[in-house]
């Protein structure tokens, strides 16, 4: 009997609103980190002095230590509430890959979020340029808030394009080897994946781990907190990706050899919609470009 959630369909509302709640959990828990780290973590004074600066419920009552309020702890537990709400109603959309176990769907989970991310991004740019050119009021945190942003996007899109199997390989001797020889291929890429990963969390880690306990900011007027947060994230996406490729070579081992052209990157779907988008306007099957070329010609005769 099929799980509930493989009712739901691609696309539906709770699969964005999900992950937009768990980027509100996340940048909730990621700005009052420092009441976390004061509470669980090394006590500093200059940790204190910069939370009582960050702080936006300074007036809600504390509930764990002494800078915990209900919120931070709300949204701490909405975090993994939230992500596994995710991960069990996220839908395979029809132009994604195939393979769907426990990390494929946790990989696409955070692909939504990524695509939130975009949408939120994309958002912050929009308000600073109408405030910066229209209203000649422009702000001090959108710029890092966007360069924040986008550092986010940038590593967790590898994480979903690992699983979708979409990073640029060159298939030309690839194809050409019997299947055996490219499982060996696959060893070898997937093992290089691995050791890379152990080595960079192997020498990172130290580093990662200050620049978090210190809760280190990026030193302009807003301050966001982008090298205590980044640099982690780093080390948790590479590992994660290195989990995903191992996933991929075990899930891809017993699949039939596949020979790439050209032709794969051509979206039939989108051809199709672009023919009846252009045979609304009038021009049917027509060649749009040979068209306006005897329109042109037409003019000047």
């Amino acid at each position: 009997m099929p799980q509930k959630a493989e009712y739901l369909k691609s696309g539906s509302l709770i699969e964005w609103l999900v992950p937009l709640a768990f980027i509100v959990c996340a940048a909730w828990v990621t700005w009052h980190m420092p009441a976390f780290i004061l509470d669980w973590g090394v006590y500093t004074q200059q940790l204190d002095t910069q939370f009582d600066r960050l702080d936006v419920t300074p007036n809600m009552p504390v509930v764990l230590g002494e800078h915990i309020d209900v919120v931070d702890l709300l949204a701490l537990l909405g975090l993994p509430l939230f992500a596994v709400i995710g991960v069990r109603t996220v839908r395979r959309a029809a132009m994604e890959f195939e393979a769907w176990g426990p990390l494929d769907r946790l990989s696409v989970f955070i692909g939504r979020v990524t695509m939130m991310l975009i949408v939120l991004l994309t958002s912050v740019m929009i308000y600073e340029v109408i405030l910066r050119y229209v209203f000649e009021a422009p702000t001090l945190w959108a710029n890092e808030l966007s360069l924040w942003l986008a550092g986010f996007v940038f590593l967790c899109s590898g994480l979903y394009a690992m699983q979708q199997r979409s990073h640029i390989r060159i298939f030309l001797i690839y194809d050409m080897l019997p299947r055996a020889a490219q499982r060996v291929c696959d060893v070898i890429s997937t093992a290089l994946i691995a050791l890379f990963a152990f080595f960079l969390i192997y020498g990172g880690y130290g580093e990662a781990f200050a620049k978090f306990n210190r809760w280190e900011t990026f030193g302009t007027a807003f301050d966001p907190p982008i090298p205590a947060t980044i640099k982690p994230m780093v080390l948790f996406v590479v590992a994660m990706v290195a989990v995903q490729a191992v996933i991929n070579l075990i899930s891809d081992w017993n699949a039939e050899p596949v020979i790439h052209s050209a032709a794969d990157d051509i979206d039939q779907d989108e051809i199709e919609r672009l023919k009846k988008a252009v045979g609304a306007d009038g021009v049917g099957d027509m060649d749009v470009t040979r068209s306006a070329v005897h329109t042109s010609k037409a003019g000047h005769e």
